[in-house]
């Protein structure tokens, strides 16, 4: 029998595997965009295999450690109180658990169309008892303040007294992260516990340095049959817990139904009284299970219609089921609900601990989809941003520069929030962490802000948020450049790319690299952005902006000299150099270390442990030069490259992306999502491999055990992203969205939605045809790009193309 199996909708697990129940917890996650809850079994603790926890939107807290003789601090996303606790024993027995039972059948299913977590089990304990025991889980998408638990328990050779225990346990820390358990990871202050009612119960915790405050009510009802049950129920409470014991008698082959409905609220919410105040009084009205189940199933209902890919072919049939995977966790992340928020996207989803959860530049990789899907979530968690604009002009100042520049890793506040070590596993030792240093997570900004607009025409927002956000990030990009009177050129030094391997020279004590291209190019192109935006502005806006941000004609004239002269390193067989100096590394044995390592992934921890620096090697963890050619098509990097003096042939981009690929390690698991895009119509072979693979990076875990700490939220929301965009050849400029599909042979049709400025258009192709249909009900024109021609849909009109001859219909 296989252990795991996948169908369009489902993905299910056969049997019960301790070792692998850490990362099924991460995969079997459900949330709503508010919080979120890990796929734990509901009758275990944290400890061995299990690791309930519950994580909020925005639930950050910060906290000192020691570490060798120094005070660090690091905030982290907190493990809030686990509201998951549900179990039963017979008579005066021990409590169920599956490490202490003989598991006669076993089954575990995520509907990912319904947002329902299933778990089947037969099982005999100690006392030769058989129970059939089958299990639902929701995490409300409707009602965000809202999840359920349904147990169906029954005996299958036994009568007697049965004990039914639900309980909120407050007494957990964050250690879901092996490396960090040195740190300090207690963040929670149980303040107070107690009883709603006959059949609820109720706890509230604080962060200690934070002080936020949760309150969780759960209410909790049994059923024999069609009727309530006789039940004796106790409460207890101990220190921070709090429980509630529901006795009954249990009759062979007659089932028992046991219903436990949460309430949370916190002191971030809006429009409420006090946490527990309103979590007591839901819980009070809440509806039973059916009924929550069907409104949870209805909301995923309306998400999958705008939401879905919709893949044809037999080679597809396994991508088309771990790519809604992947969609399910991105929504589940981020949803409508996050639009009330002060959130963005944690790298590591709301799935576990990996990264603290923090806000890194995978907005990058999550807002193309959510650009020409939800544009108004794209909206709010840009806005996550622009609060944080004074932190980032604080930084910037600080550090001696104009502007705002943002963190590499943001969380509450806006602060740098990189940690100041970091353990490597391969040696046990503490190795101080540079990656502060890469300044282009303010250029993935700039663009995640210029690429909404492209999708939207929302001028609105770019005259009164984006444009502030561009001219502070071009602020600051222009004022660490730095003129080279030698060659004329502007230059930005003593900076990390995207590769993250390279922190700085091996004869050099400063932190950082010269002229990283990636950097640079993308400074040049922000440069040029921020001018065409300004030009967009009513002259009033523009005169306003450029006087509160103190931005002078002299400055405006610099930033046009800047992105005409920024100097871009290339080697001398004419490819783009990854950074000044790239040269004159030595290459790798790559074969040697694939035979004696197998795994190079972490190539970094690999040599570290050997005592190497690979600082001095020809190495990328991830694409660092191949950024551009991902983010920019060949004529807009033309354009970009030529705009800054320099001869760009277009034709030699596969020979680069050759050459940097057969020096990357993958260690990032954005890096095979980058590398199959670049691949994609030049050597579409290699490309659906790595594509392929990126599909299972967390699916089979192949980084070894980090899948367990949180799903990789940028490399599932790009996998997706090659569908939607670069198979199809999406590109949206000058109100025009351009399609140039070019699909893999292994995949035979492709069908879904965008949603393009206001409009809904829907896209069915397959390598013959194309039919664009624009939905009925809008009154403005929609305008799609073709071969080099652009046409004008009216509500309800449909378009046929020729993929074959250009010909359209």
């Amino acid at each position: 029998m296989k252990q795991r199996s996948l169908n369009d909708w489902e993905l299910v697990y056969h049997e019960w595997s301790p070792e692998k129940q850490p990362t099924r917890e991460a995969l079997l996650t459900l949330g709503n965009g508010y919080f979120a809850t890990r796929g734990a079994v509901e009758e275990s603790p944290a400890g061995g295999p299990h690791y309930p926890g519950t994580y909020l939107a925005g639930g950050f807290n910060r906290a000192k450690s020691e570490i060798g003789g120094k005070i660090i601090e690091n905030e982290d996303m907190v493990n809030w109180p686990n509201w998951l606790p549900l179990s039963f024993r017979c008579e005066d027995g021990e409590w169920f658990d599956l490490a202490h039972v003989e598991l006669l059948d076993y089954v575990l299913w995520l509907d990912l169309y319904r947002g329902v977590l299933h778990r089947r089990l037969q099982f005999r304990d100690r006392s030769d008892r058989e129970f059939q025991l089958e299990t639902r889980r929701i995490v409300h998408m409707d009602d965000p303040h809202s999840a359920a638990i349904s147990w169906v328990l029954t005996p299958l050779n036994w009568s007697g007294p049965v004990e039914i225990r639900s309980a909120i346990d407050g007494d957990v820390t964050n250690s879901g992260v092996a490396r960090y358990r040195d740190l300090n990871g207690r963040h929670l202050e149980v303040e107070e516990t107690g009883q709603v009612g006959e059949q609820a119960i109720f706890l509230t915790a604080r962060t200690l340095q934070s002080r936020i405050r949760m309150a969780q009510a759960v209410r909790t009802r049994v059923w024999e049959g069609d009727e309530p049950a006789a039940v004796e129920r106790r409460t207890q409470s101990e220190r921070n817990w709090i429980g509630q014991s529901l006795s009954l008698m249990a009759e062979q082959n007659k089932p028992i139904r046991v219903e436990k409905v949460l309430s949370l609220y916190t002191s971030r919410d809006l429009a409420i009284s006090e946490p527990a105040f309103e979590a007591c009084e839901d819980i009070l009205h809440a509806a039973d299970f059916d009924v929550l189940l069907e409104q949870h199933q209805q909301a995923w209902r309306r998400l999958w219609q705008r939401a879905d890919l919709e893949l044809a072919g037999e080679k597809s049939t396994y991508a088309q089921p771990v790519l809604r995977l992947h969609l399910f966790h991105l929504l589940q992340t981020a949803s409508v609900h996050s639009t009330r928020q002060d959130v963005s996207v944690p790298a590591r989803g709301l799935h576990g601990e990996g990264y603290r959860g923090h806000i890194f530049w995978d907005e990058l990789f999550t807002f193309p989809y959510f650009n020409l899907r939800f544009p108004e979530l794209t909206k709010a968690l840009l806005l996550y941003r622009y609060q944080r604009l004074h932190w980032a002009r604080r930084a910037a100042r600080e550090a001696g520069y104009r502007g705002a520049m943002f963190p590499w890793q943001s969380g509450s506040d806006g602060r740098e929030e990189s940690q100041v070590l970091h353990l490597n596993p391969e040696s046990g030792r503490w190795i101080p962490d540079n990656s502060h240093t890469q300044r282009h997570v303010n250029a993935a900004i700039a663009y995640n802000v210029w690429q909404y607009f492209q999708a939207t025409g929302d001028m609105e927002f770019l005259c009164s948020h984006g444009a502030e956000m561009l001219v502070g990030i071009a602020q600051f990009l222009a004022s660490i450049a730095t003129y080279n009177a030698d060659r004329e050129r502007y230059e930005i030094r003593g900076v990390m790319g995207p590769d993250e391997f390279h922190t700085q020279y091996p004869d050099r004590e400063e932190l950082g690299l010269d002229n990283n291209a990636y950097t640079n190019v993308m400074a040049a192109w922000v440069l040029k952005t921020t001018d065409v935006v300004l030009k967009l502005l009513g002259e009033d806006r523009k005169a306003e902006l450029l006087q509160l941000l103190d931005v002078s004609s002299e400055d405006l004239l610099r930033w046009q000299d800047v992105s005409k002269r920024m100097f871009i390193p290339f080697q001398p067989s004419g490819l783009i150099s990854q950074f000044e100096g790239w040269d004159n590394l030595e290459e790798l044995d790559w074969d040697r270390l694939r035979e004696e390592h197998g795994d190079i992934q972490r190539l970094d921890r690999i040599l570290e442990a050997e005592g190497r620096d690979l600082n001095r090697y020809k190495a990328t963890k991830q694409a660092d030069v191949l950024m551009l050619f991902y983010l920019f098509s060949p004529r807009e990097l033309s354009d970009i490259i030529s705009g800054l003096g320099y001869d760009f042939d277009a034709a030699r981009i596969p020979e680069n992306v050759r050459y940097y690929l057969d020096r990357t390690s993958h260690g990032s698991s954005l890096s095979r999502v980058v590398h199959a895009w670049v691949l994609a119509r030049t050597d579409r072979d290699h490309s659906w491999d790595l594509f392929q693979e990126a599909l299972v990076s967390d699916l089979d875990d192949i980084q070894g055990g980090t899948t367990s700490e949180g799903i990789h939220l940028g490399a599932m929301a790009g996998t997706v992203d090659m569908v939607q965009r670069c198979y199809t050849g999406i590109e949206m400029y000058d109100g025009v969205l351009w399609l140039d599909p070019c699909l893999p042979k292994e995949l035979e049709g492709l069908k879904f939605c965008v949603h393009y400025r206001g409009l809904w258009l829907h896209i069915q192709l397959d390598h013959e045809i194309m039919t664009v249909s624009f939905e009925n009900g809008r009154s403005c024109a929609a305008r799609i790009g073709f071969d080099g021609e652009v046409y004008e849909m009216c509500s309800g009109e449909q378009k046929r193309f020729s993929l074959s001859e250009g010909e359209t219909s």
